[in-house]
């Protein structure tokens, strides 16, 4: 094999990681909800997920054309070599986030983690005119920016209308039919979520393909790209991001079963939608604002707002803290191969790089796992200085200091 099919092979396997990693990141925003109120045993919900997943990801390119042919200006892309560190730098960019936001139990954007690593990267090796801004614009910030409000308001009336027509109808009734409506509602966003996020990963392997000279810029996705990315998607929701699935099951609002069809009802209408327009869609952000529009729409709900102020501080660093990787590694790659000479020395040092920080902050996880056995386990809040504070690992600082009040 020639220097340049290997390094091909482990951007293509890096991509396939993110898959993985935004698989299990992900998996909360289709079954969290479903998960909360029991209308789904743990196992079943992520299992039934991850089969939807697989499905979705075959049903649409559109949002794969966004990213392999709407982000990265080819043509001031130079060297096949350079185009190619750019993509695996990105990459790495993007998974770090992912396993870092999981580990402290945030529901950050994987998509976001993506753009940011690969906008950081391309700015760094080709500077601003390397990143195609209004692609930017128009597929990524802007539905970012809409999302979680339409999002919020289309289920705080679904969530009313809901309530309002169901009201004749006694509690007990009322929860078991609605939980038969969640396994219909949590199936359709998981599905949703395939014809979305699955095409993220086609869309990075289709750059990667292009730089090493192995498709036309103007192909179409390869069949075995979209295979492999849809398996490794599905991979990773079967293994479920049980920490994060807590959060927004239990963290946000405390859900009864009609709340939790009107989000998911919601979300799977506005990820359909904008898949269909080729809209790099946060699925996260969708969720997450399903979810709030749930509790506003009920009357007598509560909605935790410190644990929704953290997520948004995680949405906002999102993009540059992912960019910002993407930069620095890109530069570590580049300069190592340029000092020795290689072809290869710096995408080996950051991949090790990778492995190293993934395998820490696994390991760290295991002090105080989240597992399908406590992960509906009572939310605690503490009210200090009179706002809510999360007992959780959702602090940077006490990860640093190797706290122990985890509770996901």
């Amino acid at each position: 094999m020639t220097t340049e099919l290997i390094i091909l092979v482990i951007v293509v396997l890096t991509a396939l990681a993110f898959d993985f990693t935004n698989g299990f990141h992900d998996t909360a925003n289709a079954m969290a909800t479903s998960i909360a109120t029991k209308a789904l045993k743990p196992r079943t919900a992520v299992a039934l997920s991850a089969v939807l997943n697989l499905v979705g990801a075959f049903l649409s390119i559109e949002v794969a054309k966004t990213v392999g042919k709407g982000l990265v200006n080819l043509e001031t892309a130079g060297s096949n070599s350079d185009l190619m560190l750019i993509v695996f730098t990105g990459l790495v960019g993007a998974i770090l986030w992912n396993v870092l936001t999981w580990l402290l139990g945030l529901p950050s954007s994987s998509s976001h983690a993506l753009f940011g690593g690969l906008i950081g990267a391309t700015m760094a090796s080709l500077g601003t005119d390397g990143v195609l801004w209004s692609g930017v614009m128009s597929k990524i910030v802007v539905p970012a920016l809409a999302a979680p409000f339409i999002a919020a308001i289309v289920s705080t009336v679904g969530t009313w209308l809901v309530y309002r027509l169901s009201q004749p109808v006694s509690d007990d009734k009322k929860r078991s039919g609605f939980r038969y409506g969640q396994v219909a509602t949590a199936s359709l966003v998981s599905l949703a979520h395939g014809t979305n996020d699955a095409q993220k990963t086609m869309g990075v392997i289709f750059l990667a393909l292009v730089a090493a000279n192995e498709i036309d810029p103007n192909a179409d996705i390869p069949f075995w790209v979209r295979l492999t990315c849809a398996l490794a998607i599905a991979l990773g929701t079967y293994i479920g991001g049980w920490r994060i699935i807590r959060t927004l099951g239990k963290g946000l609002v405390e859900i009864d079963s009609p709340q939790g069809m009107a989000a998911e009802g919601s979300s799977a209408a506005i990820i359909l939608t904008s898949s269909h327009f080729g809209m790099a869609l946060s699925t996260t952000h969708v969720a997450t604002g399903s979810i709030i529009g749930s509790g506003l729409g009920r009357k007598g709900a509560e909605v935790r707002w410190g644990v929704m102020g953290r997520m948004v501080i995680a949405w906002l660093i999102t993009l540059p803290a992912a960019g910002a990787v993407g930069a620095i590694t890109w530069f570590v790659g580049h300069y190592l191969n340029a000092w020795t000479g290689s072809e290869w020395l710096g995408e080996l040092v950051v991949f090790l790089v990778l492995v190293a920080f993934c395998g820490w902050m696994f390991m760290h996880s295991r002090r105080n796992p989240v597992d399908p056995n406590n992960v509906n386990d009572e939310w605690a809040d503490t009210n200090a200085g009179g706002n809510t504070a999360h007992q959780t690992e959702d602090s940077v600082a006490s990860v640093a200091a190797g706290s122990q009040k985890a509770e996901v």
